[in-house]
């Protein structure tokens, strides 16, 4: 107890970094995360499935930030927003893009993505997703811990309003139906993805199955590679699909798989959210290099308030191509390599550890090369003792809308679930 007291007694004195590393202790209540996950009895047994088959999903403890890096994160966003609305810009970027993306119907993209590392200037925005999953989930972590003494209580401020989150999400959905079919009434929602029930988030997706037919629509998991595209409709089996909640990694479907879902995203017969519009707008991950490119900013009409809030929160980020090869290779222990379209940290790789057959890889890959922001430290308490594990947060933003900030512990290179102690974390508020 003393020792918590110490971190408590430093951590308001310094800032929010320093409870990270100071406070091992766990704070999650598992009782209270099955009550959360099992609200409903048709998920009953959901805790004790995922503790099983996805013993790394939730870390067993909480991470901090100060309210000031909270509104850095909003101000990065709130410019990555601007941007993505001038003209200039939206020509660029489309412009490169598969022909797919010029399709606009409307809506602007669900659980938007926003990662970013707490680094020493600030937070720095790393990449964006268009597909972000885990806000259910975090959600429900979140509102399953407990402070782990009195002198913590003032510490658990959340980032978003967990009392009214199903709320703020379904919103969200039906938002995004009105921009594509105004009033019209909305029947029937499929939550899409290849191979649904293999993937690591399924959970998640049952989760959403009774979100959605708590608001009155129904709702069913779908194999992306199973609908049909007939009679001027999208069909799941028998079913008429009016809404995708598309969590497909295909993110221009461009697979002969996803052909039917693509035919009636471009005949604008389904509205799909995510779509691959937002993803050319926001989430390719060229586009970094552009957020950082000071001349190309101002020759785009961007504000000098906006580019300097661009230039500090985001890591200079360069195209990686064969005329800078021999550059970035002397450089390569200061940077990070990201394939432009890639996702979930999927061949992703630090500098200082590639080997010449992998640059060479890289250099035909269409790869990025963002200079490299250490992660932050989280300590937590596990089977190993007390150990330091690295982080990021994901911000989940509709519009230019923070709803939640969650964090990701993990050890390596990247983000991962394979992490002992690590996973899914919430993030909460030091008052400081």
């Amino acid at each position: 107890m003393e020792q918590v007291k110490e971190a408590i007694r430093i951590a308001h004195q310094v800032s929010a970094e320093s409870l990270n590393r100071a406070c091992a202790c766990r704070t999650l209540n598992p009782e209270k995360l099955r009550r959360q996950l099992e609200a409903e009895p048709s998920l009953a047994g959901l805790f004790d499935e995922i503790a099983a088959s996805r013993p790394h999903l939730f870390s067993s403890t909480a991470v901090f930030m100060s309210p000031q890096q909270l509104g850095q994160i909003k101000a990065v966003i709130a410019a990555v927003e601007k941007l993505a609305h001038l003209p200039a810009y939206r020509n660029l970027v489309l412009a490169r893009a598969p022909a797919i993306a010029a399709a606009e119907h409307g809506p602007r993209s669900v659980f938007m993505g926003y990662d970013f590392h707490l680094g020493e200037n600030g937070p720095q925005l790393i990449e964006i997703n268009t597909n972000a999953g885990g806000a259910l989930l975090n959600t429900a972590l979140a509102r399953a811990q407990q402070a782990c003494c009195a002198e913590m209580e003032a510490l658990y401020q959340a980032t978003g309003d967990l009392s009214q989150a199903e709320w703020t999400f379904w919103s969200m959905f039906a938002e995004e139906w009105r921009l594509q079919r105004g009033s019209a009434p909305l029947s029937r929602i499929a939550i899409v993805d290849d191979a649904p029930t293999e993937q690591y988030l399924y959970p998640e997706f049952q989760l959403f199955v009774r979100l959605f037919e708590r608001f009155g629509i129904e709702a069913v998991v779908a194999d992306a590679r199973t609908l049909e595209w007939r009679d001027g409709r999208l069909w799941h089996q028998d079913l008429p699909i009016d809404m995708v909640y598309n969590r497909v990694t295909d993110f221009y479907l461009q697979d002969a798989s996803h052909d039917a879902l693509r035919c009636a995203y471009e005949a604008g017969a389904v509205v799909v959210t995510p779509h691959p519009h937002a993803h050319a707008l926001y989430a390719d991950k060229r586009n970094l290099a552009m957020l950082t490119d000071a001349a190309l900013l101002e020759q785009l009409g961007v504000d000098a308030d906006t580019r300097a809030i661009l230039q500090a929160g985001v890591p200079r980020t360069e195209l990686v191509t064969p005329e800078h090869a021999d550059d970035l290779w002397t450089r390569r222990r200061h940077l990070f390599f990201k394939p432009s379209h890639g996702f979930g940290s999927k061949a992703a790789y630090r500098g200082d550890k590639l080997t010449r057959r992998v640059w060479e890889e890289i250099v035909a890959g269409n790869y990025v090369a963002q200079a490299l922001v250490p992660p932050s430290v989280r300590l937590i308490s596990c089977e190993q003792g007390q150990v330091g594990l690295k982080l990021d947060v994901r911000a989940y933003v509709y519009k230019d809308n923070v709803q939640l900030v969650a964090a990701r512990l993990y050890e390596g290179q990247t983000t991962n679930f394979r992490t002992s102690g690590g996973g899914f974390a919430p993030v909460f508020l030091a008052p400081l």
